[in-house]
């Protein structure tokens, strides 16, 4: 029997925001007395990225390359002393806090690449580790810009026409799709609400209208050469689909709602550098039960948490 019955992390809170105070408690629960003891909690952020590209794509051979990069974002520790330099059978508990650096990512993760932070509690003496627990840790990272700064300057609404070809490509028409939003800068959490207009003077149905909501990451690392490389994927966060049951009507309007997740990157921004940025987008769709072709619309929306910086 070990003399560590168990080691466990105890924290307050869900989420934590860039800037914040990390508070909790360190318990730990012995079957015997323990002697000399080392007691630590580790306060531990990472980012890390890696993707395969083929090298010499413009050669008759190519072999695959990795590109790789990583960052650092927070590494703290607490050592606790001990009375007496012993413990007792029973539980103790210790308190630790710790506070975020104000200019981190938020928690991410990715086929690509990800974002983690987390707490690591260690108990052991000077020959070998008794017990050790790890808990994640979920963070939401702030938008750092002045008071001065424009809130945004992309457009609330978007328009796509396209002609299409119907009754056996011997008649076309324009087909029009409108995406607006009441506002474009969102804070995670948020609903984005927006209405959708069709204008299809075909006279044929429409299957069916796709909303989904991308992020778009251009991810930035380094292969074996040393050369700066970058990799653009977009990866789908909500979808809804709207079915639109009213037949061959010229005109039809959609009001749509999705929601975004409570903890997610926020868009970045020129002032901001790392390892990756990020960029979101609204996308809508139409598909035709009479052809194969489709009407996309897209609209980038920004996504903000808050934290001003004051003018000097």
């Amino acid at each position: 029997m070990t003399v560590v019955k168990s080691i466990e992390l105890v924290i307050p809170n869900d989420v934590y925001i860039s800037g914040s105070t990390v508070e909790g408690q360190l318990v730990l629960s012995l079957h015997n007395t323990l002697v000399d003891p080392l007691l630590k909690v580790e306060l531990i952020g990472r980012g890390y990225l890696e993707w395969i590209e083929e090298d010499n794509v413009y050669k008759d051979y190519s072999r695959p390359a990795t590109c790789v990069n990583k960052a650092d974002y927070v590494q703290k520790s607490k050592t606790f002393k001990v009375k007496g330099n012993w413990l007792g059978p029973g539980v103790h508990t210790f308190d630790f806090h710790f506070v975020l650096p104000p200019r981190i990512p938020s928690t991410f993760s990715s086929r690509i690449g990800r974002v983690s932070y987390f707490l690591q509690a260690l108990c052991a003496t000077r020959e070998l580790i008794l017990g050790k627990q790890t808990k994640y840790l979920l963070v939401q990272g702030t938008s750092i810009f002045h008071q001065d700064d424009v809130e945004s300057e992309s457009p609330l609404e978007v328009e796509v026409e396209k002609v299409l070809s119907y009754n056996c490509c011997f008649k076309s028409a324009p087909i029009s799709l409108h995406i607006s939003l009441n506002k474009n800068v969102f804070a995670p959490g948020d609903n984005i609400t927006f209405t959708t207009q069709i204008i299809n003077p075909t006279g044929k149905s429409i299957k069916k209208v796709i909303f989904t909501l991308l992020s778009v990451v251009l991810y930035k690392g380094v292969n074996l050469k040393a050369e700066n490389r970058t990799l653009e994927v977009r990866d789908e966060i909500a979808r809804l689909e709207s079915h639109i049951n009213r037949g061959s009507c010229a005109i039809a309007r959609i009001h749509s709602v999705l929601s975004l997740p409570k903890v997610m990157p926020v868009t970045s921004s020129p002032k901001m550098e790392g390892i990756m940025d990020i960029a979101y987008e609204l996308t809508g769709a139409i598909y035709f039960p009479w052809c194969m072709n489709s009407v996309v619309a897209k609209i980038p929306i920004v996504v903000r948490y808050e934290a001003v910086i004051p003018d000097e």
